[in-house]
Formats: structure tokens, sequence, C-alpha cells
């Protein structure tokens, strides 16, 4: 039976499932093979190099936990970070989901929990080298790709709250062919008007998905469902369907924050700030009524800048 087979022997019909079904990329599948080789290489030396899918318990994923918790670099002596272990775990649960799709009988995916982080109460925010990891993630072949696309360029550009986004209509953007520069008025949270501003970048790839767009509904952003049409009036996305967009290429660019609308909302404000833009210009960026709401972004600027002072000064001579 194939679930008597040892999990390492999955490797290679678990990275062709992400080739093929998943139409995942390149760089995607390097990294969850080498993330999979980690668990592949503590099972051996634990002596489970035999362990099958349906053998697979929650005190193996504790162990292994345990394992990545105090796992140090033999150059460094450091421990993984929290982030880093991460990456690990959602390799492993990415194989166990890959189980449960071709019936093979193992532990749940949602046994694997990611370890916790002291930065899960901080505010969350996405690198510039992870932001341009999730915005080329998807597919621009298709129109979910060209939507998809679409959406989360515009997350980033505008900092629009999902809601906001979500309420959007497609005659609210006047885009010509030769648009580089857009600003509308829309209605955020207490009912307070705001000018929104969307960068060259993502007019770019909202007229990518407006050309392609055959139907005549009204709202931005429209879901392809099957039966979608003749199930309601409008075919627009929820702010539910927004949230499950964009943890759909988390998981597939394996970032380690687990990003939702908001986390690019929190990216855009702390993007400005750190270019210099003063907080009162962030909170009309923001639609924030008070400035002590955007003053929160100010302790991320804040640390950055603590962390250079350290690296500048702790060791420095006089």
């Amino acid at each position: 039976m194939p679930e008597e087979k040892a999990i390492i022997k999955y490797l290679s019909d678990f990275l062709d499932y992400c080739e093929i079904e998943k139409g995942l990329s390149n760089k995607t599948q390097e990294n969850y093979n080498r993330f999979l080789r980690k668990f592949f290489k503590w099972l051996e030396s634990v002596d489970l190099n035999d362990l099958s899918p349906k053998k697979l318990t929650a005190d193996h994923i504790w162990r292994y936990k345990v394992y990545l918790s105090r796992h140090q670099d033999p150059v460094s002596k450091k421990t993984l970070k929290k982030s880093t272990q991460n990456y690990y775990l959602i390799a492993l649960r990415s194989l166990l989901e890959y189980f449960v799709e071709k019936d093979i009988n193992s532990l749940p995916p949602s046994k694997v929990k990611l370890a916790k982080d002291k930065s899960d109460k901080e505010i969350k925010f996405l690198s510039l080298d992870q932001l341009k990891l999730l915005l080329l993630a998807p597919d621009r072949q298709t129109i979910i790709g060209l939507r998809d696309s679409a959406l989360l360029e515009t997350l980033f550009s505008t900092g629009l709250r999902v809601a906001e986004l979500a309420a959007l209509n497609r005659d609210q953007l006047k885009i010509k062919d030769d648009t580089s520069d857009l600003e509308i008025s829309v209605v955020g949270k207490g009912e307070k008007i705001r000018t929104v501003y969307f960068s060259a970048r993502s007019i770019k790839a909202i007229k990518a998905y407006l050309d392609q767009r055959k139907d005549f509904d009204e709202a931005l952003f429209i879901n392809y469902r099957r039966g979608a049409a003749s199930s309601a009036e409008t075919r627009r996305l929820t702010v539910k369907s927004f949230e499950n967009i964009v943890k759909k290429y988390v998981k597939i660019t394996g970032l380690p924050v687990m990003a939702t609308p908001h986390t690019l909302r929190h990216s855009f404000a702390t993007d400005l700030l750190n270019q210099g833009v003063d907080l009162r210009t962030v909170q009309e960026f923001l639609g924030h009524s008070n400035i002590a709401t955007t003053q929160i972004y100010t302790h991320v600027t804040n640390k950055q800048l603590r962390d250079i002072h350290r690296r500048v000064h702790e060791n420095r001579e006089l």
C-alpha cells in the first residue's frame, strides 16, 4: 500500500505535485526541497528514516520542533530564529497537505503548529525582499493571476483597509493608456472621506486585469468560482476572500510571516516612515482619526534605529 512507503521517499512526488498541480515556481520548489531535507535529516538522526506517513505522530512533530529550537549553526553557534524555524514547519505542513490531497493516511496538517515568536504581539510587516516575492507570485497568464496581482499591488500601493478595497467599483478608477498616477476618494472607517493614491505599478497591474475582463459586474475585484455569476447579483470578493488570497500567496512563497491584507497596510506605513515621511502625512494616508493610532508604527522604525546605533557603538573604543 502507498502509505507504507517511508516519508523521506515522497520528496520527489511532492515536488512534482508542487510543480504540476500547485504551479509553484522553481525557487519555491527549491526552498521546499531544502526545508524538508532538514526534517528527513532529523528522522535519520533518531533512527526513523523508515517512518511511514500513517505512523507519524504529534509526538514526532513535537520532538522535531524541539530539535529546531535547539539547533545551532556550526559556524556562528547561534540557534535558529523563530521565523527560520517556521520556514521548516511550513514546508512540513505542506507535505502533510499533499498527503491529504493524495488520500495518503497521515497526521492532519493542522497538527503542525508554528513556533511562537515575541514579534507575534508586535506589528507585522514585510521587508522589501519579502514584498517583492509576494507581489511577483501570481501567475499573470491567467485571469485569476492578473486579478490577484492587481489586488496585492493595490493593497501595498494605497494602504487601503481590506473592507475599503473590497468596496471599490470599476467606475471609480478612470484608467487610460497613458495614466501613470491616480487618486480617488474613498469612504473609510467612521464614514471619513480621504484621498487614496495609486502608484504607476499598481495602475499597470489593474489595467492588465481590467483589459481581460469580459463581464459587466461593477465590482473592481470579483471571484471566478463556478456558478458564482448565477448565485448572486454580484461576484464581488468578500473581505474573507481577500484574506484567503493573501494567505494563498504567503504559502506559495514560503514567507515566515503569517501575512494578511492588514500586514500589507502595515508594510505600506512602515515603508513611508523609513523613507522619511512625517507621521502626520502617514496619518492622512492611512485615514487615522487620531495620530496616536499612527504612532504605533514608530515603534518599528525606532527599533531599527536602535539596532543601527548598537551595531555602530557597542564595541567602539574612544
